[in-house]
């Protein structure tokens, strides 16, 4: 049954991300250095320490790692629920203070049942308002958070509330299921609950805070009003030696102790409002309860990286989105950073160059810099998307305010922020504001690439570039010496061109660096010429430059030309500058891939091998005829034997005498092989010399090799691989995007794409590029209007191109609705948005397809389209969280499915209730709003809209090092070492990224996966969970990644014994599949395959039968009716049904499936037979159970009993019999029990007829059904 086939085909879905461009095969080597063994010793197990308290419970227990940084300790401390209280304290080992920031390990004396006395320490103002800020969020009298980047519902998941609904359900209302009812826009918000126990009414600061001078010298810190639960209000003084009640009232101030019996005091916060509120405790204690329902990564703040957004969110007056008064919430500002906001300046540049100089010389060095360097990156990101924001909104104020606005630059936080576009005219001859946007892009791309690198000595500036409401904003940390006003002569660029390409720079102090990139890289040293025909002779494309700050660093910038041009694309696509019209591609920076040009690179060298062993094979039969017959059987003729042979001569180059021509042949000298690209070739260079020129012109045609190559090769293989499922196939624009980034292949070529498709499978991929297409152009319509556009005026513009984009067939003519008093507000606004109509924005966006991706629409692609994924698509790219409810986007609410049902029905049973409520609904918002004529989206609906951030930040190398280690000693059944290299990549990846990061929620997929396979069932179940979960808060709830996380969540939890709560993890994902792709993604056979298997695990026959005709259904859809997978599926449909006692459609369905066999593979073939076989067994039966239904009938005729026709209980040991096969390793095979075993079944234990033949080797129908799930 194939049912493990979830989990084998998915490695390449998920390698897809973990390893950069590179094959497998190329990625073995790295595995065979025991770079990593080492890092598992003995010294990193774990003992235990008792802590010493000063209060009760005096003492507790912690599990310590000697690797551990005592701060990490200090944390584990104050995470435990009898350590709330400290926060101010240090640690002290036999009578000496600890250092918190040494090892465990440098502790003298610090080792297993050692005993630590924590101590409490006096305040400083600082740590007064730290305190202040933990025991607000412990207690929960924090309310929501101001917050201007994350946009609402952040990082939500909804795996607990999918679980909790499972829990409850029996066999039948596990296994029901609506398959024809429309997607539920409401499956992606979270459940509602009830709220958490209130413990304290406020913690604030109080109106005399901050403490005058003459109190601070006596140790004042800070002055707080509490109001208890009670009601009863209490001033609170803030003093070195903790916390006190104080004389003062809301009127008269007097910070001094209270007398005796109110007087109340204590270390901690916490400790006081037990002594001054008798229910604090009691509620207290209930809040820690309701916290723990949840899993903790569902509730765990995020500082690694940033949550993602929902594209849907409930509506404003949702109990999710209450709006909490709290004063204290304006004051945290304060309270986090102090009163000059210094705390938190930081000089990002140095901060960077500082981490990369760190050592990482052992596995220690290496980790504490790569977490470091994560950190610093999300901390990074974080700060420039912040400030991104700000610039875009227009309140920072510009360093060049005299300038155009595209011209303007600004810094904020120490971030230096311009605007992707051309506003000094750098890119005039490129094609101006397009190709400063791309450029900003690549160049991005360009310096994670650096930073992966990791080249001693090259230093880049850390970059993001964040897209927010149609402007690109670009982030840099400031380079130190970028503004610096330089003498006359004097170039602020020491490499590469200085201003345009007229003047080239070429510094040797960067030759040797920039070599050592472009080796990496696979760039050719190359001349160029300036302006007066001088030649320089460059490492790197004459676009990337070398900066020498004055630090003393070498800083390379501009990275966006690492790789060639695409020269056939611009030869076809580009007309002169006087012929340039509205159609023309857009720029001329057309750029290769890195990941193609490695594609390239490996495809040359495969060529190169199989010439030279021709060569040598050639060679050897012309040097030695005698000895021809033992040297023909030594030359390999597979690609990895020369591999093989080739790596083996980078160690040992062959020698070249006479002598030794009995090496040579065996030997290929690998050093020989040379590949590199001129990034500068078709870009306007001007050779002087003869020489010079063929130099060029050669150069010129390697890269038009490469260009065809991409066209003729990689492209049709993309294609193919999808169409023969040896890719998964994806499943929304982000998935198709990342899959064709991989393969090397640039998103313009989505046109050509599509011209591939044919084949019923195929055109769904069709359907998939054209809804990228697209989307792709709407972004960039949508951009040019609101790039200027003032921010209270988005919300109507994006409402009015939704309309106009997916909301014409409820209202062909809808108008914007603009609010005249904003209007009033600002003249100068361009509203040209408001004339846009269905039809303009069709023109519009075909014009944009056409010059983007050199595709034409038809008129009639557009009415065909999937309106709610295409919303979703357009969403994501825009960054628009919408109010979900149910979008109308037809008048006719029959069609379902286009329309969507979101408020009316939780369960999946409403089908008929839904049609009628849709009508009432009229998709209008819960606010009405002035239009009368209704339309599908309001302004109300625009809810809110967030950044996208492209950020620089490399991946861990030595987390990913561990985890293929461990793949690589599995596979050669190192099984022990294998599995410590596992855990140690485990441990790796959440102390680099932080728990809550989307490479953790690969590596724990990828971990889940190997562990399964490995039988360790429980362990895989716990690691999918955690997959599923970081997956939802920090990729999206209904991202691809997630889906995938559920569908194997599922399979694991199934295989550990629990098909009920695997069904509700199936279901759940088949609800995403319809808001993400719709209905019927070839994947999706294979899982409603799984789930009938399921069923039938739960002996739920008669319902197994209804997922198994739903797969076959999808399959005869997707596949076509004689495909081989659709025979497959009907050979286990037969058997399903013969289990619900329907031995004639049993019988009809296995006719079928012989048939198609018969048809497709011949009589000769093992699945032909199989399938006769079972015809026979099924016709005999047929027969046996008629006759004898007949007999019976007659006795009770003559016993003058009248029952109801025939239905063959399930006798007693009989559904033991039919025990189904658990998850079968071997997918293909259709079922493992022998046919005696289901005809005993059929016909209860009064088997009449036996069959005589004996199965001993198993064959089955060898075709896969599906793809990957």
């Amino acid at each position: 049954m194939p049912e493990k086939q979830d989990t084998t085909v998915q490695p390449s879905a998920h390698e897809a991300e973990t390893q950069n461009g590179q094959t497998e095969e190329t990625k073995v080597d790295s595995n065979d250095q025991p770079s990593d063994e080492d890092a598992v010793d003995p010294a990193d197990a774990l003992f235990p320490l008792t802590i010493h308290l000063p209060h009760d419970p005096k003492e507790i227990h912690v599990m310590v790692c000697s690797q551990e940084q005592i701060h990490e300790l200090r944390q584990s401390i104050i995470e435990l629920p009898s350590a709330f209280q400290y926060s101010c304290f240090h640690l002290e080992h036999a009578g000496e203070r600890i250092n918190d920031f040494v090892q465990i390990s440098d502790v003298k004396g610090l080792g297993p049942e050692a005993e630590i006395r924590l101590v409490e320490d006096p305040y400083n103002e600082k740590e007064a308002r730290i305190h202040v800020i933990r025991i607000r969020d412990l207690v929960g009298a924090a309310g929501d958070r101001t917050d201007t980047l994350q946009g609402v519902l952040p990082g939500v998941s909804l795996f607990d509330s999918v679980t909790t609904s499972a829990k409850d359900n029996d066999n039948v209302q596990a296994s029901a299921y609506d398959f024809d009812a429309p997607a539920k826009p409401l499956t992606l918000i979270p459940k509602e609950e009830e709220p958490a126990p209130k413990t304290v009414k406020s913690i604030a600061l109080s109106p005399w805070n901050p403490p005058p001078y003459h109190l601070r010298q006596k140790g004042h810190l800070l002055y707080l009003l509490i109001t208890t639960n009670e009601g009863e209000q209490y001033q609170v003084t803030s003093h070195v030696g903790g916390f006190y009640v104080n004389k003062s009232s809301n009127s008269k101030f007097d910070p001094m102790p209270r007398p005796a019996p109110k007087g109340h005091s204590a270390h901690s916060l916490l400790t006081l409002l037990s002594q001054i509120s008798p229910s604090f405790s009691e509620s207290f204690d209930q809040l820690l309860h309701y916290n723990n329902r949840r899993d903790p990564l569902a509730t765990f703040q995020m500082t690694n990286s940033i949550p993602s957004a929902p594209w849907l969110v409930p509506s404003q007056n949702s109990p999710l989105l209450a709006h909490t008064p709290d004063i204290t919430r304006t004051q945290e500002g304060y309270l986090i950073s102090g009163v000059d906001n210094t705390d938190t300046l930081r000089d990002w540049n140095e901060e960077f160059q500082s981490a990369r100089e760190l050592p990482k010389e052992t596995v220690q060095d290496r980790v504490f810099r790569e977490r470091f360097i994560s950190k610093l990156f999300a901390d990074y990101s974080d700060a420039a998307a912040r400030g991104a924001i700000l610039v875009a909104r227009g309140e920072v104020t510009p360093l060049n305010p005299t300038e155009d606005r595209d011209a303007q630059i600004f810094v904020y936080n120490n971030v230096f922020f311009s605007f992707g576009a051309d506003g000094v005219g750098t890119f005039t001859s490129e094609g101006g504001d397009d190709a400063a946007r791309v450029a900003t892009g690549k160049d991005v791309n360009g310096v994670r690439l650096v930073n992966q690198l990791d080249i001693d000595g090259l230093y880049s500036p850390a970059t993001v570039v964040v897209d927010y409401l149609g402007k690109r904003i670009v982030g840099q940390t400031v380079v130190p010496g970028i503004f610096k006003q330089r003498e006359p002569g004097e170039n602020s660029i020491e490499y590469g061109a200085v201003e345009g390409k007229e003047i080239v720079a070429a510094d040797e102090r960067f030759a040797a660096t920039f070599e050592k990139l472009s080796k990496a890289l696979k760039v050719k040293k190359h001349p160029v010429w300036d302006k007066d025909g001088k030649r320089f002779d460059l490492e790197a494309s004459v676009e990337t430059k070398g900066l020498m700050g004055t630090d003393g660093r070498k800083y390379v910038l501009d990275l966006y030309r690492i790789t060639p041009l695409d020269v056939l694309w611009l030869e076809e696509n580009n007309a002169t500058e006087e012929q340039k019209t509205e159609l023309d591609y857009p720029h001329r920076m057309t750029v290769l891939r890195p990941e193609f040009v490695e594609l390239f690179r490996n495809h040359k060298w495969t060529d190169w091998v199989n010439e030279e062993l021709e060569r040598l094979k050639q060679k050897s039969k012309a040097k030695a005829e005698s000895e021809q017959a033992s040297k023909e059987e030594k030359s390999p003729s597979t690609e990895e034997k020369a591999a093989e042979d080739a790596e083996e001569a980078e160690d040992k180059p062959a020698e070249t005498t006479e002598d030794a021509a009995t090496e040579e042949e065996e030997r290929i000298d690998a050093s020989e092989f040379q590949f590199a690209l001129n990034p500068d070739a078709f870009s306007g260079q001007v050779p002087q010399t003869d020489a010079e020129k063929e130099e060029l012109a050669a150069d010129e045609k390697d890269v038009r090799d490469a260009c065809n190559f991409l066209r003729d090769t990689a492209i049709p293989d993309f294609v193919n691989d999808i169409k023969i499922a040896d890719l998964p196939f994806p499943m929304d624009g982000l998935s198709l995007t990342k899959m064709m980034h991989k393969r090397g292949i640039n998103m313009r070529y989505l046109g050509k794409i599509v011209s591939l498709c044919e084949g019923s499978r195929l055109l769904r991929l069709r359907d998939l590029c054209l809804h990228e297409i697209i989307s792709r152009a709407f972004k960039h319509v949508a951009g040019k209007y609101l790039r200027y556009l003032p921010i209270p005026l988005t919300s109507a513009c994006i409402a009015h191109l939704l309309n106009c984009l997916l909301g014409s067939g409820f209202n062909p003519n809808p108008t914007a609705d603009i609010d005249e008093s904003l209007k009033a507000l600002y003249p100068e606004a361009d509203l040209s948005f408001a004339s846009v109509t269905p039809e303009s924005l069709r023109k519009e966006i075909a014009a944009q397809v056409f010059r983007r991706f050199r595709f034409t629409l038809d008129s009639d692609l557009q009415f065909e389209m999937k309106h709610l994924q295409l919303l979703r698509e357009v969403s994501l790219k825009l960054g628009l969280q919408l109010q979900a409810k149910n979008f109308q986007f037809t008048s006719d609410s029959s069609t379902g499915a286009a329309t969507t049902n979101g408020v009316n029905g939780h369960a999946s049973g409403e089908g008929s209730k839904k049609k009628k409520n849709k009508k009432s609904r009229d998709g209008s918002p819960s606010s009405v709003s002035s239009i009368t004529v209704p339309v599908t989206f309001t302004t109300d609906d625009i809810v809110n809209i967030v950044p996208i951030i492209k950020d620089s930040a490399p991946k861990s190398v030595i987390s990913e090092e561990a985890l293929e280690g461990g793949r690589h000693s599995i596979m050669q059944n190192n099984r022990k070492i294998g599995q410590e290299l596992l855990l140690e990549s485990l441990t790796l990846h959440e102390q680099i990224y932080g728990i809550l990061h989307p490479e953790v929620a690969r590596a724990y997929s990828s971990l889940a996966q190997i562990y399964y396979q490995l039988e360790e069932k429980e362990a895989a179940v716990d690691l999918a969970k955690k997959a599923v979960i970081v997956s939802e808060r920090t990729i999206g709830v209904d991202s691809a990644e997630t889906l995938l996380y559920y569908l194997n969540l599922g399979l694991y939890v199934h295989g550990s014994g629990d098909s009920k709560v695997a069904l509700a993890y199936v279901k759940h994902a088949l609800d995403l599949w319809k808001i993400i792709y719709g209905p019927d993604h070839p994947d999706s056979i294979t899982t409603l395959n799984n789930a009938a298997v399921m069923l039938q695990h739960m002996q739920a026959y008669h319902e197994s039968r209804i997922w198994f005709e739903q797969a076959l259904a999808v399959c005869e859809r997707v596949m076509g009716k004689q495909s081989l997978p659709a025979a497959s599926l009907l050979f286990q449909l037969a058997q399903a049904l013969a289990l619900d006692n329907e031995s004639k459609a049993a019988l009809g369905k296995m006719r079928e499936c012989y048939n198609i066999f018969l048809h497709q593979l011949g009589p000769e073939n093992n699945n032909t037979k199989e399938a006769e076989t079972w015809l026979e067994q099924l016709t005999q039966n047929a027969v046996a159970i008629a006759k004898r239904d007949k007999d019976a009938q007659a006795r009770r005729l003559r016993a003058g009993i009248r029952f109801p026709p025939r239905n063959v209980a399930l006798g007693g040991g009989a559904g033991v019999a039919a025990q189904p096969a658990a998850l079968n390793a071997k997918s293909d095979k259709p079922d493992a029990r022998s046919i005696d075993d289901l005809i005993k079944f059929i016909e209860g234990n009064t088997a009449q007829k036996k069959s005589t033949k004996k199965r001993t080797a198993r064959t089955g129908p060898k075709t896969r059904v599906g793809a990957a799930a």
